[in-house]
This record gives structure tokens, C-alpha cells and sequence, in this order.
């Protein structure tokens, strides 16, 4: 074995080196598989309820939002729990919005509105409604998401909440998209359960670093104790991923990943109105803790370089066989931890465009973060 390493050094040693750097990189690449997107993959949830009477305040912030709060709230309102809240912060909208809501809460008595004027936000993006939502809250569990979400069912509520034991202070819920057959909309469904597949596997393995507006929750305690969001106010994305990054720990986080505790958002349909978003969301990657800068740069850093070995070893035919080896290893890893976890999330039928759809967010992402440099993003409207 040691004489067969020695003779294919010798004959091209710089191309050796490569080869020997793409074994080393895949490996790298399996141990983030299988220790990190596993704990997903493989994550038993345990059947279990809540006690009714710890009470649940929900939190929507809404601007404009008639339609989407018309057909999605009535669904928030009609949860199957029997003490909860729904704390509407209506951030100076010019439609609708006021009527409807002022309408909906005649009918429903558990609907709260909060009105804040759109010149009283001294924050950046939605903080500041944000916090005042939280500071109208009734409840000490503050369960989030947004006026184009629906839960899944009348279950979310009971799920969420069902993981607040002791010593838990955060839970971490899955937000997905509703489904089409357009290739924009295979492409959005996979970024998000990539996504998902980081910020759930890593607080499996005990290093949260983030979480989804669209579907998560806190105690309103943990919130005072971190002094809300002025650690960041400045910023005007991250009051979902940037106040996980500095309050979750270890011990204080849990997920939640069953089909009845998810929301569904409608995903954007123009290639445009998806970069816009994702230049939002690349926004706030920069201001989470060094170490969870370096986990996650070391994935993308040994992603790309694998791409680029391979592909460059592979284009002058240097030991095919072996690099096909290393590849087709990484390939049946990345289909079956990935495989698992699209099933949990249910979010089946592209499987076999996982490969792709990595390669091109590999190319498109820190294209979207150059011009963020250039070019600040769209502000929460």
C-alpha cells in the first residue's frame, strides 16, 4: 500500500497533494454529515402534550397585511389550546389592516391589538413593533410567526408550547413553503431545508446559533434578561436569528419538527423577489459569535474546495477511480442524511437536485453577500 501512494506521488506530485487534500476535505464534509445533519435525520420526537394551563401568547407583526392576516388569522385564533392569546402589532399600515382587525376582535376576545405608528420606529425593520408585541404580551411563553404564515394545523400551538419543561427557554420550530411544481419553487423548499438541516442539527448537537421568525418561541423572561434587541438595533434584519445567536445555550434550546407544530408560507414566485430575500437573510450572518462563524465557514470554505478539486481532477482524469470513490461516498452520504432529513420535514420530490441546488447557492451566495457590501437590501416594509 505504501510502495503503490509512493509511485503515484512520483509521478505527479503536485496533483497527488490535490487528491490527497479532497480525501482530507470529504472527510471533514462526512464528520458535519453524519454529527451534525444526523441529529436531524435520525431525531425521535417524543409524543407529548403540554399542561393547559400555562398560558401562550402568540405574536404577529403585520404591516399592510390585510389579505394574509384575513385568511391567516382566523386559523391562529382557532388553535386547539385552552389558554392563549394572539397579540397583533399593527405597524402602520395603510390598507385595511386596522378594520379587519378591529372586526375580528369583537368576535374573538383572545385577539389583542397594538397599533404603533409607523414614525415611532426608532429601530431599524420590525424591532421595535417587535418588542412592543412582547412588551403587550400576557403570557411568560411567546410563540412567533408572521401575517403570511398558517400552522399546519390546530396542533402548532399544543406542539410548541408542549416543549417548555423545565429549564427550557427557546424552541425552535420548522417553517416551510407551500409547494408547486415550478423549479423556483423546488430551489426555495431546498435552501430551506438546508437551512433547517444547520440551525436544527447544530442545536441538536448543543451549539444554537439561530432560528426562524416564521415559527419559534421564547420566554418573555429570557427576552428581558437579554436586554431585547439592543445588542443589534441597528441592524434591520435578525430579530429572529441574531436574538437566538446571543440567548440560546446548550441547555436552554430545544427543537420541534413534527408535521402538526410547522408553518407554511407562500414562497416567492420570481427568481428577483427571491434574491431580494436572500440578500436579507445573508445580512445578519456576519454579527453571529465567532465560533458559529467558524463552523458554519468551515462547512461552506471545505464545500467549495471539494467542488473544486474534484471537478478539476476529474477534468484531467488524475486517478479517475479513486476520486470517483471519494466522491461517490460523499454523494451517498449527502442523499441519504439529506434524504432523511427532506422526509422528516416533508418536503419530498427533489432528491436527486440536491446536488445541483448545492452548486449553484455554492456559486450564488457570496455573490449576493458582495453586493450586500455595495448595496444595503430592501428594508422589512
Amino acid at each position: 500500500m505504501l510502495l503503490m501512494i509512493q509511485d503515484i506521488y512520483a509521478q505527479n506530485p503536485l496533483l497527488f497533494i490535490a487528491l490527497a487534500a479532497l480525501a482530507f476535505i470529504t472527510i471533514i464534509q462526512l464528520i458535519y454529515y453524519w454529527s451534525i445533519y444526523g441529529k436531524v435525520a435520525f431525531f425521535r420526537q417524543k409524543n407529548e402534550f403540554v399542561r393547559s394551563d400555562q398560558g401562550v401568547s402568540v405574536i404577529v407583526c403585520a404591516r399592510d397585511e390585510y389579505y394574509n392576516l384575513k385568511e391567516n388569522l382566523p386559523l391562529l385564533l382557532a388553535q386547539d389550546y385552552s389558554q392563549f392569546e394572539v397579540v397583533v402589532v399593527n405597524h402602520g399600515s395603510e390598507d385595511e389592516t386596522g378594520y379587519l382587525l378591529r372586526d375580528l376582535a369583537e368576535v374573538h376576545k383572545n385577539l389583542k391589538i397594538v397599533n404603533v405608528p409607523q414614525d415611532l420606529n426608532f429601530f431599524i425593520g420590525k424591532k421595535f413593533p417587535l418588542s412592543i408585541g412582547i412588551k403587550s404580551a400576557s403570557f411568560e411563553i411567546l410563540l412567533f410567526t408572521d401575517a403570511d404564515c398558517v400552522p399546519a394545523s390546530n396542533q402548532w400551538l399544543r406542539r410548541m408550547a408542549a416543549n417548555f419543561t423545565e429549564g427550557t427557554e427557546i424552541v425552535l420550530g420548522y417553517g416551510a413553503y407551500s409547494k408547486s411544481k415550478s423549479l423556483l419553487n423546488l430551489l426555495i423548499r431546498f435552501d430551506t431545508t438546508r437551512i433547517a438541516m444547520n440551525y436544527l442539527g447544530f442545536a441538536r448537537a448543543g451549539m444554537p446559533y439561530m432560528g426562524v421568525g416564521r415559527n419559534m418561541a421564547y420566554r418573555k423572561s429570557l427576552f428581558y434578561r437579554q436586554n431585547g434587541f439592543i445588542s443589534h438595533y441597528r441592524i434591520q434584519s435578525g430579530d429572529d436569528d441574531l436574538f437566538i445567536n446571543k440567548a440560546a445555550t446548550a441547555r436552554n434550546t430545544r427543537i420541534e419538527i413534527q408535521a402538526e407544530a410547522r408553518t407554511i408560507s407562500k414562497p416567492k414566485t420570481s427568481f428577483d423577489q427571491w434574491i431580494r430575500q436572500k440578500r436579507r437573510h445573508l445580512q445578519t450572518g456576519s454579527y453571529y459569535k465567532p465560533l458559529h462563524k467558524f463552523v458554519l465557514g468551515l462547512f461552506a470554505f471545505t464545500q467549495t474546495l471539494y467542488w473544486a478539486l474534484a471537478i478539476a481532477l476529474l477534468v484531467l482524469w488524475y486517478q479517475p477511480y479513486i476520486v470517483l470513490g471519494i466522491v461517490g461516498l460523499r454523494l451517498f452520504t449527502q442523499l441519504l442524511v439529506t434524504g432523511k432529513v427532506m422526509k422528516k420535514l416533508s418536503e419530498t420530490g427533489f432528491l436527486l437536485l440536491v446536488p445541483f441546488f448545492e452548486l449553484f447557492l455554492m456559486i450564488i451566495s457570496p455573490i449576493l453577500a458582495l453586493a450586500n457590501l455595495f448595496n444595503k437590501p430592501v428594508k422589512w416594509r
